[in-house]
């Protein structure tokens, strides 16, 4: 009996101690999902460029003189026609005034020539004079037309020489420091430099174009219907904004002013020409900006959190959740970021999929999670270009050129997307 009790109580220790052993496994671990945005938005082509005044000439004394007044202050705005030098002028406006005292003289004998010549003419016509007489009335009227003629001529120049005692501004713009001093003699040994005028507004921005790109945007144009004649006679129809390197984003909106007529052979580019409004001037001439050119119409396009992508010697790529909640590793082929942070994608995922965007570090591709649903912020969609703007289908983006673009690092996504 006392046996009996022994054996059972051994027996139930090692049940229990059997049941403590037993494994449980731990729960999935939690991570913030969201699915992932399709909007629209807009493509671009991003370049580097320079800022450049549309005109920009010297001021030249064209006569020679004293110079007698600077009637502007160094880098003044001016308007078309502002006097801003004017040279002695007492020599020039006494030739004017001889000149048309020669005038009235040599109108004088016009006159008395014509009249000659008329009486002769009604004598020869009754034979009271001869031939010959008539002749000579003839050639001396003739020669008085020709000297009135000549003394007009004569008081044009005088006149064009006396206006060129005055340096006017050629365009509204703002003038140098001026480089000759009150006093000074200009004009003895051919035109003297006197200050310069710059229009800053509008004002020019030149970037190139690759072959590749400049390609693309042919064939785009085709398949939109268009032909490169089109964009040549109008280019004006295809917007451009630029911002400067102080600047967030692009600012500055203009269109296209210039194509080039051919590609460079020696660099393989297109050059382009945006022209943009300035009438705060705050755009000098010579300055650096980067350039941007809308791919036409807004296209639905999938976008995500630039903290949801991570990167490995294969690229790109981030961690969706299934439908059981199954952890995938995802490649995906990257495009544009967008102002807000979010990054366009243009392959990989689609419309529906949910991602991973919080607790990275906890999640393994093929294992299961705990989602906890949350949403990504949306993008302002921009309002469409004008209905006359040029549609260019690209099936990427080309990104800036291999000269400019950034090395690929996982924290630099940008220039993955510019080399792919």
């Amino acid at each position: 009996m006392r046996w009996a009790a022994l054996a059972a109580t051994t027996l139930l220790v090692a049940a229990c101690g059997e049941e403590k052993n037993t494994y449980v496994p731990p729960p999935p671990p939690e991570v913030t999902v969201a699915p992932v945005l399709n909007q629209p938005v807009t493509r671009f082509l991003e370049f580097t460029g320079n800022t450049a005044s549309i005109n920009e000439v010297d001021l030249n004394a064209r006569v020679q003189g004293y110079l007698r007044s600077i009637n502007y202050t160094d880098g003044q705005a001016v308007k078309k026609g502002t006097v801003l030098f004017v040279i002695e002028q007492d020599n020039y406006k006494a030739n004017v005034e001889q000149a048309k005292a020669t005038l009235d003289a040599a109108q004088a004998q016009q006159v008395q020539a014509e009249a000659e010549f008329n009486r002769q003419n009604q004598l020869a016509a009754k034979d009271f004079a001869s031939q010959a007489v008539l002749d000579v009335a003839r050639a001396k009227r003739d020669a008085a037309i020709a000297n009135v003629e000549n003394a007009k001529a004569s008081l044009e120049l005088s006149q064009i020489q006396l206006g060129y005692t005055e340096v006017t501004a050629p365009f509204d713009g703002v003038v140098s420091a001026h480089l000759q001093d009150v006093g000074a003699l200009v004009g003895y040994d051919g035109p003297t430099k006197l200050a310069s005028i710059v229009q800053l507004d509008p004002i020019y921005v030149w970037f190139t174009v690759n072959e590749q790109q400049a390609l693309r945007l042919q064939e785009g144009m085709q398949q939109a219907g268009s032909a490169l004649s089109t964009l040549r006679k109008d280019p004006s129809i295809v917007p451009v904004e630029i911002g400067m390197q102080t600047d967030q984003g692009f600012p500055y909106s203009g269109h296209l002013d210039y194509i080039a007529p051919q590609i460079d052979p020696n660099l393989g580019t297109l050059s382009m020409r945006g022209l943009f409004a300035n009438k705060n001037m705050q755009l000098l001439p010579g300055l650096f900006t980067r350039v941007r050119v809308p791919l036409g119409k807004p296209t639905d396009t999938i976008l995500i959190p630039e903290s949801a992508l991570s990167s490995n010697q294969q690229g790109f790529y981030v961690l969706s959740v299934n439908a059981e909640n199954v952890v995938a590793q995802t490649y995906v082929t990257l495009g544009q970021l967008q102002p807000d942070g979010l990054r366009a994608l243009e392959g990989g995922l689609k419309a529906g999929d949910r991602i991973i965007i919080g607790g990275l570090q906890r999640a393994v591709p093929g294992s299961k999670v705990t989602p906890k649903d949350s949403v990504i912020k949306g993008v302002e969609v921009k309002k469409a270009p004008a209905e006359k703007t040029i549609t260019i289908d690209e099936a990427a983006s080309a990104g800036k050129p291999a000269a400019d673009a950034p090395a690929a690092t996982p924290s630099s996504p940008d220039a993955s997307a510019s080399q792919n």
